[in-house]
């Protein structure tokens, strides 16, 4: 068994936990009806499971209302698309989730304590971490701000408001992605996350970043052998810089168990207008070569990625 997300169980039992008024808002509803898309494939032939925890584009009018950008500008924080970059996975034998609530509502990439508590009119009933840099900025797990740090919302949030976010969205996600890999691990000896993003075309970055937690996350051999992938379908890829992986990255990698995870960004330049946030004529393409590469990587010999025997069992 892996170390899984259980910051849950210290919440108060008097937590609110009641499910939006489909009448009132019932695309809210909708979201917490099915927070996340997850496609399996018919039989699970490998263990990879890959994750698009930022590619979620259904925005509740509720939460457009509260804001004073419009939805075109809410949509900047997305990785627009990447969900359907990524979308060969199931036919290649691994399954593929996707949050389908987007990043600016909440952010699955987050640890659920990095919260900024003067968003909110009341005391948060949850344990808060001493403000780090990512909050400090306003991109915690309830962002303050979009992607090009434009305020979202016109006046503060309600507490209870956090609370059901994380409790209706963020939590069932992250239970569902510590689903996948414990069955997964169980199944194969050995699983891998492949945390799916995508980010902003700025001056010197590539086209493809590869996070390892700066070499503590994923098998040294597996990273090289993504990346030769990735560059023998025409990318050209950098590692760590200037991202080394999020929070997904270091809460699922447990090496000595079998778990590693390792963090993917594309250059959004590649397949996306991003002042319109549309496909461009080259998403296609990309795509194609995208799935190339994913044939390659899913044929690393997976006995390395098991944990060796301690020498006391031997």
């Amino acid at each position: 068994m892996i170390a899984t997300p259980c910051w849950w169980s210290t919440w108060p039992v008097t937590t609110p936990d009641k499910p939006a008024d489909p009448v009132a808002d019932p695309i809210l509803a909708q979201l917490e009806a099915g927070p996340a898309c997850l496609r399996r494939p018919a039989v699970q032939r490998l263990p990879f499971v890959f994750a698009s925890p930022h590619s979620g584009r259904t925005y509740p009018p509720g939460f457009i209302a509260a804001s004073a950008l419009s939805p075109q500008g809410l949509r900047r924080s997305e990785d627009a698309f990447v969900d359907e970059l990524f979308e060969a996975v199931p036919a290649l034998g691994c399954p593929l989730i996707a949050a389908e609530f987007p990043r600016a509502y909440v952010d699955a990439n987050r640890a659920v304590s990095e919260l900024d508590t003067d968003m909110f009119d009341a005391p948060l009933p949850l344990a808060v971490d001493v403000p780090g840099p990512r909050v400090q900025a306003g991109l915690g797990v309830i962002p303050r701000v979009v992607r090009d740090g434009v305020d979202i919302y016109r006046g503060k949030l309600a507490a209870d408001d956090a609370v059901q976010r994380l409790t209706r969205l963020y939590r069932p996600y992250h239970l569902a992605l510590t689903g996948l890999v414990e069955e997964t691990l169980a199944r194969f000896g050995c699983a891998v996350v492949i945390d799916c993003h995508s980010m902003p075309s700025v001056p010197a970055v590539p086209e493809m970043v590869f996070g390892d937690c700066h070499g503590t996350s994923v098998n040294p051999a597996l990273i090289r052998h993504v990346e030769r992938a990735f560059a023998g379908a025409g990318f050209a890829t950098a590692r760590n810089a200037p991202y080394a992986g999020g929070y997904t990255t270091h809460l699922y990698a447990r090496r000595e168990s079998g778990v590693h995870a390792l963090q993917i960004e594309i250059n959004r330049a590649l397949y996306l207008d991003e002042a319109r946030i549309e496909k461009t004529a080259a998403f296609a393409g990309v795509k194609g070569r995208i799935t190339a590469a994913l044939r390659q990587i899913l044929c690393f010999d997976i006995s390395l990625l098991r944990p060796r025997r301690s020498l006391a069992a031997e």
